[in-house]
C-alpha cells in the first residue's frame, strides 16, 4: 500500500489574507506593548494619577437642564483624579498592564505562528491544537484579570479621594462575555483536537 500525507494548499488569495493577517497580529501586540509602558510611565510618579472607575448606583448632578440647570443622574462610571494613591494601587495599575500587554501579545503569537501553519498547508496537528488552546485560556484568563486589577486600584483611588468614607467596591467583571470566551475557547480547542485525531487516521491511506 503506498502512502501519502494529505496537506491543505493555501491558495494565492489565503495566503494574502494571512500575510495581512501576521501585520495586523505584530501591529497590535507593538501596540498594546507601547500603551501598557506609557500608562506605567503614566502612573510611576504617583501624582495626580487618573483612574477609570465604575459606581454602584451612585447618584451626581449634571448641567443638561434648562439653562445649564443640574439634573440629577446615576452614574455608570467615570474617570476619577487622585492626587496619590496607595502603593498597592498603583502595583494594581501596574500589573493591570503588564497583565493587559502579556494577554494581546501571547494570543497574536499563538495566531500568528498558527496562521503561519497553515500557509505552510498544515491546519490540524498537535502543535497547532496547543497554540489554539493557549490562546483561548489566556485571553480568558486576561479578560477577568485585568478588570480585577483595575477595579483594586479604583478602590484604592475612592478611599484616597473620600478619605475613606466612601464605599464604592464594584467587581467590574461581565460574566456573559467571559463566559462566552470560554464556551469558544473550549469549542476551537475541541475543533482542532478532532481535526488533528481524523487528520492522523487519513495519513497514510491512499
Amino acid at each position: 500500500m503506498s502512502t501519502t500525507t494529505q496537506q491543505y494548499r493555501p491558495s494565492r488569495g489565503d495566503v494574502a489574507g494571512m500575510w495581512t493577517f501576521l501585520g495586523a497580529g505584530a501591529v497590535i501586540a507593538v501596540w498594546a506593548v507601547v500603551a501598557a509602558v506609557l500608562r506605567i510611565i503614566e502612573v510611576l510618579p504617583n501624582r495626580d494619577v487618573q483612574v477609570p472607575a465604575e459606581f454602584a448606583g451612585t447618584v451626581a448632578e449634571a448641567p443638561i437642564g434648562p439653562d445649564g440647570a443640574g439634573v440629577p443622574v446615576v452614574l455608570d462610571r467615570a474617570s476619577i483624579t487622585a492626587e496619590t494613591l496607595p502603593a498597592l494601587s498603583v502595583a494594581s495599575l501596574v500589573i493591570e498592564q503588564v497583565i493587559a500587554a502579556a494577554t494581546v501579545v501571547v494570543v497574536v503569537v499563538c495566531l500568528v505562528l498558527l496562521s503561519w501553519s497553515v500557509m505552510r498547508g498544515r491546519v490540524f496537528s498537535r502543535r497547532n491544537t496547543r497554540l489554539v488552546t493557549i490562546a483561548g485560556f489566556t485571553g480568558l484568563i486576561g479578560y477577568a484579570a485585568v478588570p480585577f486589577f483595575a477595579n483594586m486600584a479604583a478602590n484604592g483611588a475612592f478611599a484616597e479621594i473620600s478619605g475613606r468614607a466612601f464605599d464604592n467596591v464594584v467587581m467590574a467583571v461581565d460574566l456573559a462575555p467571559l463566559l462566552l470566551l470560554a464556551f469558544i475557547s473550549a469549542l476551537a480547542t475541541v475543533v482542532f483536537s478532532i481535526g488533528d485525531r481524523l487528520q492522523r487516521d487519513t495519513e497514510g491511506l491512499v
